[in-house]
């Protein structure tokens, strides 16, 4: 099996030996930390283990992640004092919330499961691995090799996590193993289709005009290759939508030809932004993300700002600038 190292031989190790699991990821969970956390405990929920999945900042699923089984899915409080914690997509304890502190500081061991290339590591078991395209992929690792089976639920979940991390599988990081995975989890009882219609095809009316009014503001900057956009707090009171729905907006502009980097801020209820970046191929958007205090991919990125939208567009022209 590909991409086995020690870290994910002593983390299979420790889930099969597990009475109690618990798995999480970082706050406000994407496709991927959602999709991983839930295959592992629904993998290990079909092989007569006890899991259960949590998540911070008072975790509602998403109606776009409707289609999951999301029975797993339990309050922090609830969670215990686990034998085993797994963290997906996620190398930094802050980055899973205050409110799973109690849980880490519970467990009898923590296992870190994340394809981040920056952030402190954690845990007394830690699996990290960059060129993997998604957690989710290291979670189907894990799964096969601790020996269980992949109920179409879990199945489902994985997949969900290997096609948004891999952006429909368009993505430059998408593999040879990705596409193996993804086949072996649709003959495994997983239905692209769903996750196709509900996280893709499936929006609010109200997510067309916020769309209208954030390509409409889009601008282009040939000089450093840059499209960028906002989307307000106003934008989306006005069209009755919320901000969880506005994820997608980022590739309504990411499509301009002319622009190797494409840059979304979205105002938050306290004043601050949050920056989206995305990059074709050769700006490594995590770099800028980092000197700003977020992270995340090569071609996919993100931080928090609190100055102003201006200042923001600012401080990414620099970083392009070099």
């Amino acid at each position: 099996m590909p991409g086995v190292s020690r870290g994910l031989r002593d983390a299979a190790c420790a889930v099969r030996e597990a009475r109690t699991l618990v798995t999480t990821g970082h706050v406000k969970p994407d496709g991927d930390a959602l999709g991983s956390a839930l295959g592992l405990a629904l993998a290990a929920r079909a092989a007569g283990g006890s899991a259960r999945v949590c998540f911070g900042e008072r975790f509602v699923l998403g109606r776009q992640f409707g289609f999951l089984d999301a029975r797993p899915v339990v309050d922090p409080a609830e969670a215990g004092a686990p034998d085993v914690l797994v963290a997906f997509d996620c190398n930094d304890p802050d980055r899973l919330g205050p409110e799973l502190v109690p849980v880490v500081e519970a467990a009898g061991t923590v296992v870190m499961i994340d394809h981040h290339v920056a952030g402190p590591g954690f845990g007394d078991i830690r699996v990290s691995d960059p060129d993997a395209p998604a957690a989710a992929l290291l979670c189907y690792r894990l799964i096969r090799l601790i020996g269980w089976d992949v109920s179409p639920d879990a199945a489902t979940a994985l997949l969900l996590g290997l096609v948004t991390d891999t952006g429909r599988f368009q993505y430059g990081n998408t593999n040879p193993e990705v596409l193996r995975a993804a086949a072996e989890l649709v003959e495994a009882g997983a239905r692209p289709e769903v996750i196709g219609q509900s996280v893709y095809e499936s929006m609010a009316f109200g997510y067309l005009g916020v769309a209208g009014a954030v390509l409409s503001r889009a601008t282009l900057e040939p000089d450093h290759a840059l499209v960028w956009s906002y989307v307000t707090q106003d934008d989306l009171g006005r069209h009755g939508i919320g901000m969880e729905d506005a994820d997608a907006l980022i590739d309504d502009i990411r499509v301009a030809r002319e622009a190797e980097v494409a840059l979304l801020l979205k105002e938050q209820p306290g004043g601050e932004w949050k920056l989206s970046l995305r990059s074709r191929r050769h700006v490594d958007v995590a770099a800028i993300a980092e000197t700003m205090g977020g992270g995340g991919h090569h071609r996919a990125a993100g931080c928090s700002f609190s100055g102003t939208r201006d200042e923001a567009v600012e401080m990414v022209r620099k970083r392009l600038a070099g």
